[in-house]
């Protein structure tokens, strides 16, 4: 097959990212990366090459994963039926222990891997190292479902001083010794919102926010706050999106400058949020 682009036209597609490459150098940027966009691991692979990528060029990147499928998965294998209630999964002490086997363990160490085999440099830590996500019990009818009470970000601002991309699956703790299972957005938002980070994205399987879920051209690619409650209110956003959405603006209020919610089933949807002029999905802004 001819090659599509000529040696010019890469160029030019270089030098167009120049001034977001250096919008975005020595800046730190989180990135969500969520249970149902993980599951391709073609996708997979792309999406830790954009991360080796932004890496490369300075970027200082922390990777926040969830792993539902995979728990659930697992949990079957053993004869155990997952439970929701609002969206939530109930955690009881057996099920806490698959939570942290599977995030902790399986999930974190392939994502480390995949970034190392990349050409980058990982480290993979859980809310429990450094007691980085402290927790409490939400409500006791889900369990150790937490939420989180506080979060000691100096491991992570270590890991990004040493030069490492930090991997963080979201098992947190409390000084008792218990553990907890924590929503991934929620602590992806608390976490960038600790490091008062450039960019939080949130990525996920559908294009962002639309005015008709049902239809991706409807794609608002910005909204601020109050529109964002605003939509709420019309019923625009609805269902799984109220949490995601409360969790950016819980994200804004913490510090971070701008969350994006992009598709992250859409190759290479990273590098096009962060190094093109158009960028990809909803951008969610302070008023």
């Amino acid at each position: 097959m001819e090659n599509l682009f000529s040696n010019a036209q890469r160029a030019q597609v270089l030098t167009e990212a120049l001034p977001h490459i250096k919008r975005y150098t020595g800046k730190i940027v989180v990135v969500k990366y969520g249970g149902n966009a993980m599951i391709n691991e073609h996708l997979k692979e792309q999406v830790m090459e954009d991360i080796v990528l932004l890496w490369l060029i300075g970027v200082k990147i922390v990777l926040v994963h969830g792993g539902g499928p995979e728990i659930s998965e697992l949990m079957d294998r053993l004869g155990k039926k997952p439970e929701f209630v609002d969206g939530l999964r109930v955690t009881d002490k057996e099920t806490v222990d698959i939570v942290q086997m599977v995030l902790a363990g399986k999930v974190n160490k392939t994502l480390v891997n995949l970034l190392e085999m990349k050409g980058g440099k990982a480290m993979g830590i859980s809310g429990m190292d450094g007691r980085l996500i402290e927790a409490k019990v939400k409500n006791e009818k889900l369990g150790y479902v937490g939420e989180i009470t506080k979060i000691h970000i100096q491991p992570v601002v270590d890991l990004l001083e040493k030069g490492y991309i930090p991997v963080i699956s979201t098992v947190g703790c409390d000084r008792e010794g218990n553990t907890y299972n924590i929503n991934g957005d929620t602590a992806a938002a608390y976490i960038a919102g600790a490091l008062e980070s450039e960019r939080l994205i949130m990525m996920t399987d559908i294009a962002g926010l639309l005015r008709d879920k049902n239809d991706p051209s409807t794609l608002i690619p910005q909204v601020t706050v109050s529109q964002a409650e605003q939509l709420q209110k019309e019923g625009v956003i609805s269902g799984g999106m109220i949490p995601k959405v409360d969790c950016c603006i819980e994200a804004l209020h913490k510090g971070v400058k701008h969350v994006v919610i992009m598709d992250g089933r859409v190759p290479h949807s990273i590098l096009m949020e962060l190094l093109t002029d158009e960028g990809a999905g909803t951008m969610v802004s302070g008023d």
